[in-house]
């Protein structure tokens, strides 16, 4: 390649990078600013200015307070997830070779909310298992639930939905019998709303451990990003190119696993995201993954933000929950997903 294409690749990767992450501020802006207390982007810049110690502009203290004890953590948790559960679908989507791919569709949500569950209302672990804890191990339960269904079966991508469907039901029905005998109205109420996804609750603690997982399961996924590329083309033809099929097949879905686990553990189980993200960004980045992954990131962090603001104005002074919003998005463009299937058939 000369140089003056690699140049030109260069400032093409810096614009975009940079473009996204403008992008990302001024989302991130407008979600603080949107509520029953209206706050100006102006003022949003400058809170966050004066806590990093770049600005000292004089700010009204309520301002100050509702921006960094509640919104702007709450609106980066949801970059956060919807970045995670979009990288998720990416790479379950390339590894099951199937459309419908995703983790609420493969009952991995359905599993970690079982987990967490079994956690805060019948206290497994008693403090020695954290909610995080309890819930990758049911994600993990979920996944393993899966893999003994469609073991050494044929036609593998149509029966992983099916399995996925049957672990849904089943992680679901656990998690209502929990709830049902062994919570109390208060316990139910809550994580009843919860389940639903809501990050209502979020703060700090939440965003660094969230942070920390999905830019380690991006990293994860996006080293393996040529491995993914070869399993496009099935994982008969990775194997001929040396690749390490199972070794890398156990690492991504485990990065999966906790990526999705953590999500669920602060925000509840949230469909869809994972599904309709990469077939957008697909549409306009193309098949190569490592674009891919990193433009999937972006407008699933994009997308679950503006599900937020959606969420918290759409029946003001109540709230929605976020899962309701990404689901009334979902379903139609599951629909279609399945339209085009048939008529290719």
């Amino acid at each position: 390649m000369s140089a003056g294409k690699l140049t030109s690749k260069l400032i093409r990767r810096t614009v975009l990078t940079l473009a996204s992450l403008l992008l990302l501020l001024l989302m991130a802006g407008f979600a603080v600013g949107v509520g029953e207390l209206s706050i100006p982007l102006q003022t949003t810049f400058y809170a966050i200015g004066n806590k990093l110690g770049l600005t000292a502009v004089p700010l009204n203290r309520i301002h100050e307070t509702v921006i960094w004890d509640f919104r702007l953590s709450r609106a980066l948790v949801a970059a956060c997830s919807g970045a995670g559960l979009a990288v998720c679908g990416v790479v379950l989507q390339c590894l099951l070779k199937n459309a419908l791919a995703e983790p609420y569709v493969l009952g991995v949500s359905a599993g970690a909310s079982t987990g967490a569950v079994s956690v805060v209302v019948l206290g497994l672990g008693t403090g020695a298992v954290s909610l995080s804890a309890g819930a990758f191990t049911g994600a993990f339960a979920a996944f393993a639930f899966v893999a003994l269904l469609t073991n050494g079966a044929r036609g593998g991508s149509e029966r992983t939905i099916l399995a996925g469907v049957a672990a849904s039901q089943l992680f679901n029905a656990i998690t209502a019998y929990i709830i049902s005998t062994s919570a109390n109205a208060q316990q139910a109420r809550d994580v009843m709303f919860w389940l639903l996804g809501s990050f209502s609750g979020v703060r700090w603690p939440e965003f660094t451990l969230v942070m920390t997982v999905v830019m380690l399961g991006l990293s994860v996924c996006l080293w393996y990003a040529k491995a993914l590329d070869a399993f496009t083309f099935g994982e008969d033809a990775a194997a001929s190119l040396g690749i390490p099929v199972g070794f890398i097949r156990l690492v991504l879905f485990s990065a999966t696993a906790l990526m999705a686990a953590t999500i669920v553990s602060m925000a509840g189980s949230i469909g869809f995201v994972g599904l309709v993200v990469p077939h957008v960004v697909r549409y306009f980045s193309g098949p190569l993954h490592r674009p891919l992954l990193l433009a999937s990131a972006v407008v699933g962090a994009l997308f679950m933000m503006l599900a937020d603001i959606v969420s918290r104005t759409a029946i003001a002074p109540q709230t929605l929950p976020v899962g309701v919003v990404t689901s009334l998005v979902g379903v139609p463009f599951f629909a279609a997903i399945l339209y085009r299937a048939r008529r290719k058939l």
